[in-house]
């Protein structure tokens, strides 16, 4: 496809549709990586076209460790994404950030494992940089968007992403709060790598559904908890890109859709065909 600067929403646990949005078509894609979680929706939201995708598919079928990023990322860019809003639910790991708080995270810590993380797994080999893995650009329009919405909101954290699908033992969550860690979820991980490697902005809405099982006075996290505040929160996340989708689009510039100039260990030129088939709508415009 050759759509452009289209905004993919990815939908987290609570948020398997979008309200408000005129449906255009429904995408079918395959990519070299296998097929994404469910069809994307191409939409039209306040006069911009999205691009709509349920992390876990319809009926939240996929566990967090089954999801097949690569296809998901791949897909959405495949469908002419440039931007990713990616909403997740997430457990508070602070006192001060409570359930129904939502908190726009700008790092990661990565704790998954046996998860396929990268595009580049040769001949052709990249090393992208994540040392700030929020687009700076996105995560300000939905600083701009949360205000408005007037939704609590912190600005800035780091989200821990566990491996799951189990949520942690008590001395599991204590000690990511030794470490600093702000809240902690199980799917980001490797999302936001990938859609680096994909030259996309990203950012992420992190919506707080429960204390993890830290906190002396909360119960431990429970899915039955989770879910009473998750039906809350999914309001407050239409809510906000409600009036994200409101604003004029964005037109801040940023190195998230050059990553790859400086990133990859090949010359492109003299590669097989082979070798680019997988990566094709990734290195594209570098050809």
């Amino acid at each position: 496809m050759t759509v452009t600067k289209r905004t993919g929403i990815i939908g987290g646990s609570g948020l398997y549709a979008m309200q408000g949005i005129e449906i255009l078509d429904e995408l079918d894609i395959d990519t070299p990586w296998g097929k994404p979680s469910a069809p994307l929706l191409l939409a039209s939201y306040h006069g911009q076209e999205i691009v709509f995708l349920p992390r876990h598919g319809a009926g939240h079928a996929i566990p967090p460790h089954k999801i097949n990023y690569r296809a998901n990322i791949y897909a959405l860019k495949q469908a002419g994404v440039s931007r990713v809003i990616s909403v997740s639910a997430v457990g508070s790991l602070r006192e001060n950030i409570a359930p129904g708080d939502f908190v726009l995270v700008d790092q990661f810590v990565d704790r998954t494992v046996n998860r396929e993380k990268t595009f580049f797994d040769g001949p052709i080999v990249a090393h992208v940089s994540m040392a700030d893995p929020i687009c700076s650009c996105l995560q300000k329009s939905l600083i701009r968007a949360s205000k408005q919405a007037a939704i609590p909101t912190y600005e800035g954290g780091t989200y821990l992403v566990m491996q799951g699908p189990q949520f942690s033992t008590r001395a599991e969550s204590m000690l990511y709060r030794s470490w600093g860690m702000d809240v902690i979820g199980m799917t980001n991980m490797p999302e936001a790598k990938l859609a680096r490697e994909a030259e996309m902005c990203y950012a992420t809405i992190a919506m707080c559904t429960d204390y993890d099982c830290w906190h002396e006075e909360e119960e431990n996290v429970s899915i039955s908890s989770v879910l009473e505040v998750m039906q809350s929160n999914v309001q407050k996340v239409q809510g906000l890109l409600d009036c994200y989708f409101k604003q004029p689009v964005d037109s801040c510039v940023c190195s998230c859709q050059a990553t790859l100039d400086h990133g990859i260990f090949a010359d492109l030129s003299q590669q097989s065909d082979d070798a680019l088939r997988p990566i094709h709508a990734l290195v594209e415009r570098l050809l």
